[in-house]
């Protein structure tokens, strides 16, 4: 079989069937306009990613509440008053001929605002966040369950929750950043509390039809932090909860500054080792692999060998729109390739600019530039 003739073959997840093996992970740009509506450049970036040849796209980081922000320029979800703009890139999104799905998040101790909620008093910089009492856990599952509600009532095929990165379901689950002592710290199972809360009411408030799947941090990429012998335990937990996917990856914003993550990241499908793992353990999942899948071979050996059934492709869909047509052969251009020494795409989010891709032509920079009021 050609690795095209691989990543050809459809797939389902729950009652949906996604047309062949690739799909669109979640990427932050910082598109969407600085009251967290959606925007024109927002929705021709998705509507382009749609047309890509992709059977899922998931929108990134839908925020459920203000306190959960992590950039000015985020998606939100956290009053009925963003639900038309949500329907409107649902929309979209399906008019290209793709599944939708959003991600909903909170950014915990990394929201970019001076007063941050977390499960403790973990420093992050030169801010340390609030614990959160128990009031406010209690606040915050109902507002994961709120925003999917959006989510489903904007016409989206299913829902993401972001448990990777790091963000405040992370900081939950790991040992690093929670130090509480009452029923949400401690053990693993009463770190694993309050995620686990969101997933029942988020399942809770959609239904059993409408797809719920996960975003899932493996391993902090930090010594004192999260690894595979206790996310394991929780992905199970996943699992029994009738979870419609894990879209597995590995590190957080505290790991991205070493030099071993540093160094890995570069190298062509670094974190697919990690979702061979939980592939392994869990064989009844869907699982969504991602990491930097440069080549159409790479993407179907992972599919062929077991280590994923789906491939997430991010910053390679950014630098080439076309890379599911090239890679299923509808297109017989050459890809452009991600280059890996390259950061300028989050370079440009984390100091609050929208971003674009150093590979793109210089029209289309120039052009990007221009419409976002910079000099090209």
């Amino acid at each position: 079989m050609t690795p095209a003739e691989t990543l050809a073959q459809s797939f389902k997840i729950g009652s949906l069937t996604l047309k062949n093996r690739l799909t669109m992970a979640p990427l932050f740009l910082g598109y969407a306009q600085p009251d967290g509506t959606i925007s024109d450049l927002l929705i021709d970036h998705y509507r382009r990613m749609a047309a890509s040849g992709a059977a899922m796209i998931v929108v990134e980081n839908v925020v459920v509440d203000p306190s959960g922000l992590g950039s000015p320029f985020t998606l939100r979800a956290d009053d009925d008053r963003f639900v038309a703009g949500l329907a409107k890139l649902a929309a979209t999104i399906k008019g290209e001929g793709a599944l939708a799905f959003a991600q909903i998040n909170h950014a915990g101790r990394y929201a970019f605002g001076p007063e941050r909620i977390a499960p403790s008093a973990h420093p992050t910089g030169k801010v340390t966040p609030k614990a959160m009492r128990v009031a406010e856990i209690d606040a915050m599952v109902d507002a994961f369950a709120a925003a999917a509600r959006r989510i489903q009532a904007a016409g989206f095929d299913g829902v993401e929750i972001h448990g990777g990165t790091g963000y405040l379901l992370v900081q939950f689950l790991s040992p690093r950043t929670n130090q509480r002592t009452d029923d949400y710290g401690g053990s693993p199972e009463n770190r694993m509390r309050f995620p686990l809360r969101v997933v029942d009411a988020v399942r809770s408030a959609v239904g059993d039809a409408f797809p719920v799947g996960y975003r899932f941090l493996a391993d902090e990429w930090q010594q004192d932090g999260l690894h595979l012998d206790e996310t394991t335990p929780y992905a199970v937990a996943l699992v029994e909860r009738c979870i419609a996917y894990l879209s597995v990856m590995a590190g957080t914003y505290d790991a991205f500054a070493l030099p071993e993550y540093n160094s890995a990241e570069k190298r062509e499908g670094y974190m697919v080792h990690f979702a061979d793992q939980v592939k392994a353990q869990l064989p009844q999942v869907p699982v969504i692999t991602a990491g930097r899948i440069q080549t159409p071979a790479t993407a179907a050996e992972i599919i062929e060998r077991g280590s994923a059934d789906l491939i997430g492709l991010a910053r390679v869909l950014l630098a080439d729109p076309l890379w599911p047509r090239k890679a299923l052969g509808e297109s017989n251009d050459p890809i452009v390739v991600c280059e890996p020494t390259c950061s300028l795409c989050m370079k440009r989010v984390m100091t609050g600019k929208p971003a674009f891709c150093s590979q793109w032509t210089k029209a289309e920079r120039d052009a990007f530039l221009e419409r976002i009021g910079e000099q090209p």
